[in-house]
């Protein structure tokens, strides 16, 4: 018996899924711009911002060279037209050297609090990257599963996933990253699908803009071609008498070569063609896969006095240098690494599946869950190369970070494998049946008979899949919405909500420096006097707050009735346990403590 309403009935109309996609992204739009609003500076936002008005003042790219330059220059654009106070006093160079995020410190300081619109307005220009990302998702997911459900179902998960809501409204990378190496590998897809030139400048095209936003996405100039490889030995590149075409072979070849050629034009490109073609002698290293040297961060070149010493590096210079510094990173990164409790010198393999279960919606977990069971149960009729290009992408960026354990701190780092799961959540449109492009009419009644056979009330079960289904994606949504504008320490409910985030993960995961204006807030609501006040915080974020909040504080330790602690600093202290008895929460990242010997005027404050 058909539903009074059928979901899929609705939006296979054209034009009421094309407000419905409308909707949702003005929707998330939305409520990046609000949260770009609310939130100070994190600990990498402004060296970014700095970085990216050095590109531009001086067509330069030492600053922040382990990344990408594309989402920082884009950042810095209105805050050229708005104008700002310049500070590069604090510019040095050498060997690995990491200057930029003291000269964001400066730059906060040159521009007072007018920091926060500068950052606001820098951030507002990031947005369309999120929205770029959720159409690539809700077309990839359209056309992989064959209908217009499907796309909504993924494009719903992007716009109210809470990490894609963290990272989408800030000027760092990780974003833009998961929108682009999604989009390329999407349009990647298609070229394997059917083959064509056109397909292949897209695709290129796609390839060369996520080569700028972040350096994860290196590993498709050696993924694509494999994924290439199996999709022709096993698709139907064969003719009828079972020999491969050598025009087929050679003609896809040269596609092939051309998308990742043109790719790796427009990274050049990006730079301006900065030390392109630089001699690998004339490189300096500190990392000691490239020294060649047992100790990292000792300068040297393993390749100089080789045969390869003369080999020019197609590759902006400061590109190369940049993956140098990353690699040094992790090979001795001299900072503990923090897990449930744990404190450690390295790094745990199952870091990132745990973050993941805590710091995902369990809404967006039953989706995959529930397209896990469907795939299960329909495994015979799914066109698995075509999942092979969606999954392999994401699991492989995945596994690779899992596997650097030399720290783990930042949870986004996993984040561009996410798109991926928004894409294969679509799957669960075959809860409601029809066709798809992927099979023939015949081929997706039988997926839907599958999704119904799971036992024997197959009427019962498909209406619970659809049920379940709905109640995810409601559950996502409701469960991001009930944090806001808090997303970036988001935690979902089983893991105790936002306010036990610190006692699961710490850096990026609960307090990137983003909720200083909350805690002026607090201070305001509770009549705290700034000059009783320390803010007890960590790295550059406590040079910000005399420059970002209003008030004289506190000179010293000894001046302060009051201390303001972020979770960061306050998991390290020895007396953390005296400290949360006596303290109070502020937002979820600080946490407020009055020393009762003090009896200065203004000092009190009742908890909230």
């Amino acid at each position: 018996m058909e539903e009074p309403l059928s979901i899929s009935k609705v939006v296979s109309n054209g034009r009421n899924t094309a407000w419905i996609v409308v909707v949702l992204l003005l929707i998330h739009a939305a409520l990046l711009a609000y949260s770009a609003t609310r939130h100070s500076p994190t600990f990498d936002e402004p060296g970014h911002l700095v970085a990216g008005l050095s590109h531009w003042d001086f067509g330069r790219f030492e600053l922040y060279r382990v990344n990408p330059p594309l989402v920082r220059m884009v950042a810095a654009l209105p805050v050229i037209a708005a104008g700002y106070e310049e500070d590069w006093s604090g510019y040095h160079e050498r060997p690995g050297a990491r200057p930029v995020f003291g000269m964001g410190a400066d730059f906060i300081k040159a521009n007072g609090k007018r920091s926060l619109w500068l950052l606001t307005i820098a951030r507002w220009s990031c947005i369309p990257f999120s929205l770029i990302g959720g159409l690539f998702c809700f077309c990839w997911s359209r056309e992989l599963w064959g209908h217009n459900l499907a796309g909504l179902i993924s494009l719903s998960a992007w716009c109210f996933e809470p990490n894609i809501l963290a990272h989408g409204e800030l000027i760092t990378p990780d974003c833009a990253a998961t929108s682009f190496g999604l989009g390329a590998c999407y349009f990647f897809w298609r070229w394997l699908k059917q083959p064509s030139w056109s397909r292949a400048g897209i695709a290129g095209l796609l390839f060369g803009v996520a080569q700028l936003s972040k350096m994860t996405w290196i590993i498709l100039f050696g993924l694509w071609p494999l994924l290439w490889l199996i999709w022709f030995c096993f698709c139907n590149s064969m003719s009828q008498d079972g020999q491969v075409s050598r025009g087929s072979v050679k003609t896809q070849l040269l596609q092939l070569a051309s998308i990742l050629l043109f790719g790796l034009y427009l990274l050049n490109l990006g730079y301006g063609f900065d030390g392109t073609f630089t001699p690998l002698k004339d490189y300096t290293f500190v990392s000691s896969a490239l020294t060649g040297l047992e100790e990292s961060g000792e300068e040297g070149n393993r390749f100089q006095g080789t045969v390869l010493e003369s080999v020019p590096i197609p590759l902006p210079k400061q590109y190369l240098l940049g993956f140098d510094v990353q690699k040094h990173d992790f090979e001795d990164y001299r900072q503990l690494s923090y897990l449930r409790g744990e404190w450690k010198d390295g790094g745990w393999w199952y870091y990132y599946l745990y973050a993941f279960a805590v710091k995902t919606p369990h809404g967006f977990q039953l989706l995959l869950v529930l397209s896990g069971v469907l795939l299960w149960y329909a495994r015979d009729d799914m066109n698995w190369l075509s999942l092979l290009a969606l999954l392999v992408p994401g699991l492989v960026v995945f596994v690779l970070v899992s596997a650097q354990l030399e720290f783990n701190h930042h949870f986004r780092y996993v984040l561009p494998s996410f798109g991926f799961l928004f894409v294969f959540a679509g799957v669960n449109r075959f809860w409601w049946g029809s066709t798809g492009s992927l099979h023939t009419e015949q081929e997706a009644d039988q997926i839907h008979e599958a999704g119904t056979a799971i036992n024997p009330g197959r009427t019962v079960v498909i209406r619970l899949s659809k049920l379940s289904v709905v109640l995810a994606v409601l559950a996502t949504v409701a469960s991001t919405l009930r944090v806001f504008p808090h997303q970036l320490s988001y935690f979902n409910e089983v893991a105790g909500g936002p306010a036990s985030g610190h006692n699961h993960l710490l850096e990026s995961n609960v307090d990137w420096g983003q909720d200083l204006l909350f805690v002026e807030e607090w201070m305001d609501e509770n009549q705290v006097d700034p000059r009783e006040v320390q803010i007890v915080t960590y790295g550059y974020i406590g040079r910000h707050v005399p420059y970002l909040l209003d008030g004289d504080w506190a000179d010293s330790e000894n001046d302060a009735c009051w201390r303001i602690y972020s979770w960061q600093v306050l998991q390290h202290d020895e007396n953390r346990e005296r400290l949360i008895r006596n303290g109070v929460p502020v937002a979820y990242t600080h946490w407020a403590v009055r020393d009762p010997e003090c009896h200065a005027p203004g000092a009190k404050a009742d908890e909230p």
